[in-house]
């Protein structure tokens, strides 16, 4: 697909119907065959404006705090299930208000707010997350069940639990995945087997958490199904997965222009978009985004470093090599950016964040959906 970024404004981040579409596809197939529900985690990408395109298919959003959960009540309309490392005492009832599920990470959270937990009735499912020490993801700062890690109740973490705590928990929730295929769930299933399928007769689900690249192109999903319908048949639960990128993998773009080009050793194009700012996982992560028409360093003509316009001197987005030189006002397109920027974006400087957009293929159509503004910055600082 070719889109006219002339008529864009940038910064901005696009979000492509027809390619979201596509990716709901394979979510869909997957429910069909499993019988398993996915659930969109907010974490990822919240971009509410898609939610009844989205909601058609999956089951319901996955939050992490009380402004994600209460996003998914108000937005998404199905499941909302609530999983983070530690709970307010004081946003308790406001949580519950907007949880179906309500996951602990450690038994003396589950044991202090059990009491709230069941005042409800049993309209909101208790769970556990289990941490079966097995490690899949190789950046130690993604990887759930590293050395130390504060995420979920290990092994031996079970050797404190009575009997009586357990009674109220409905479901178990795991997480060891980061942008992983079905091999790495197909190794972890039976480290999480062998430390606590003890506990499974009497529990009604189990969520495989999150880090599944379903849509990814070289995705087993034949194994992927094969591994969920074997579980659920074992022990007789409703499998759960709640992918943050797969939903919006591959289905938006940030576009930039070029401000201004310098040079101090190498070749500097300065952009309108920051690497710090409005896509963090390129210095986080660290990775390398694709832009369009561009390559390696030297693989092509001219070769720019590509860096923000904030005063952090590590504001770099890479080195990228072109066929022609590059312009000021010239526009370049990033892909890959629907996930995990808008939800981590900041405006840091002062800088003005990207506009939110979405293009309706059938239509060849534009339509911004949020532009920010001074007051934007000015209300969260005082």
């Amino acid at each position: 697909m070719k889109y006219d970024l002339n008529r864009l404004r940038t910064p901005c981040y696009f979000v492509d119907r027809g390619l979201l579409q596509g990716n709901l596809d394979i979510l869909a197939g997957v429910q069909k065959r499993t019988g398993c529900k996915i659930l969109l985690a907010l974490k990822g990408f919240a971009m509410w404006s898609l939610f009844g395109q989205i909601r058609e298919v999956l089951a319901g959003v996955a939050a992490s705090a009380l402004f994600e959960a209460r996003l998914g009540r108000e937005t998404f309309g199905k499941e909302v299930h609530l999983c983070a490392p530690a709970y307010r005492a004081d946003e308790m009832e406001e949580l519950l208000d907007n949880a179906d599920h309500m996951i602990f990470d450690s038994l003396s959270q589950w044991r202090q707010f059990r009491p709230s937990v069941q005042k409800r009735g049993g309209r909101v499912e208790a769970g556990l997350r289990l941490n079966p020490r097995h490690s899949e993801v190789k950046t130690a700062i993604y990887d759930p069940c590293g050395p130390g890690s504060r995420l979920g109740i290990p092994p031996a973490g079970f050797q404190d639990c009575r009997p009586e705590d357990l009674e109220g928990v409905s479901g178990f929730h795991f997480h060891t995945l980061c942008e992983l295929n079905a091999d790495a769930l197909a190794r972890t299933l039976p480290a999480v087997e062998k430390h606590f399928g003890r506990y499974f007769k009497n529990i009604q689900w189990l969520n495989f958490g999150g880090g599944h690249h379903i849509t990814r192109p070289d995705y087993d999903v034949e194994l992927l199904c094969r591994l969920i319908v074997e579980f659920r048949d074992r022990y007789g639960v409703q499998i759960y997965l709640e992918p943050g990128e797969a939903i919006a993998l591959n289905t938006g773009f940030l576009a930039s222009s070029v401000l201004d080009i310098i040079h101090n050793d190498v070749d500097i194009a300065i952009l309108d978009t920051s690497a710090s700012a409005h896509m963090p996982d390129v210095l986080e992560m660290p990775y390398r985004p694709r832009i369009e028409n561009a390559d390696l360093p030297g693989r092509k003509a001219h070769t720019y470093r590509l860096a923000g316009p904030t005063c952090l001197a590590g504001d770099v987005i890479g080195d990228y090599s072109f066929d022609v030189p590059l312009r000021v006002g010239e526009k370049l397109l990033f892909h890959d950016m629907a996930h995990y920027t808008m939800v981590k974006n900041t405006m840091f400087n002062g800088i003005q964040l990207p506009d939110i957009v979405l293009y309706d293929p059938a239509a060849d159509a534009f339509a911004v959906q949020r532009r920010f503004s001074y007051e934007d910055f000015k209300s969260r600082l005082s």
